[in-house]
């Protein structure tokens, strides 16, 4: 489907960008997959949680005396922290700032934090915003190897602004995604600074199961022998670009095909597809 059906609207009238600048990356480079197939993912029940509370979050803002709500989004690499959080930010109908690492590169640190705060101040403009603070250890420049570096301007910055409260008559939601571990989130202080903090988890062999049922590639018969070759977990990003790789990388299969459910994945392709992409 297209994104007006997934969202009931037009994505400029929303947004007045596309998906890839909500999430900070073009659709095609997540997973190769129409936008339809990749949010129709966020409907498991492993994922389908945090739409519901980002779609509370959002409830709240807009009916109570609140002018800001903070969510931070947690969780392995290539879980869907930022897709969950494009797709919250779209659902909400809110005007959608972004702010990630993609748009700042080879910007000098004062540079990258005047950007940081005009995105909040454009957001103060809307009566009601949302600002994606997508990656943010790349958005303080955090290096994990050696002695733990990263900016301490650009990360006091985002302290600062994600707990300011915008002005009078104006609401605002920030939802941040982030991969470090849950100590090292502690440590720089977003915990705290943030209102609430979910983890997105990598999908278990149900909920394997239940993606591989819904996307109709494979044989009935073939799915749990597909999900023991995937092992005990999975993030649902490597898993779908796992089955695109099955789809495209045989010679004879017709991909279209595929997708229209007239043909199904070989079995024994899709084990060598994934003999080859083990991390």
């Amino acid at each position: 489907m297209d994104l007006g059906e997934v969202t009931g609207m037009d994505l400029g009238e929303v947004t007045g960008m596309d998906l890839g600048e909500v999430t900070g990356m073009a659709l095609g480079e997540v997973t190769g997959m129409a936008l339809g197939e990749v949010t129709g993912m966020l409907r498991i029940e492993a994922l389908s949680g945090f739409l519901r509370k980002g779609e509370l979050l959002v409830k709240q803002l807009k009916t109570v005396d609140t002018p800001l709500m903070t969510c931070l989004l947690g969780g392995p690499p290539h879980t869907g922290k930022s897709t969950i959080a494009a797709k919250i930010a779209i659902d909400s109908g809110f005007s959608i700032e972004t702010v990630s690492a993609e748009t700042m590169v080879g910007l000098q640190e004062s540079t990258k934090v005047s950007r940081i705060v005009e995105v909040f101040e454009d957001a103060y403009k809307s009566p009601f915003s949302i600002i994606i603070l997508d990656d943010i250890e790349r958005l303080i420049e955090y290096v994990p190897i050696g002695p733990r570096r990263f900016s301490n301007l650009i990360l006091q910055t985002l302290l600062v602004l994600v707990k300011r409260n915008p002005p009078k008559g104006k609401k605002l939601l920030v939802i941040g995604t982030t991969s470090c571990e849950r100590a090292i989130v502690e440590d720089m202080g977003f915990l705290k600074a943030f209102n609430v903090h979910f983890e997105v988890p990598t999908l278990k062999p149900t909920d394997m199961v239940e993606v591989l049922k819904q996307q109709n590639f494979f044989y009935s018969w073939d799915i749990d022998n597909a999900v023991e070759a995937l092992g005990s977990e999975i993030p649902i990003k490597r898993l779908l670009k796992l089955m695109e790789m099955a789809i495209l990388g045989k010679e004879c299969n017709d991909a279209d095909a595929i997708r229209e459910g007239r043909q199904k994945i070989d079995i024994y392709h899709f084990y060598d597809c994934v003999r080859v992409f083990e991390p």
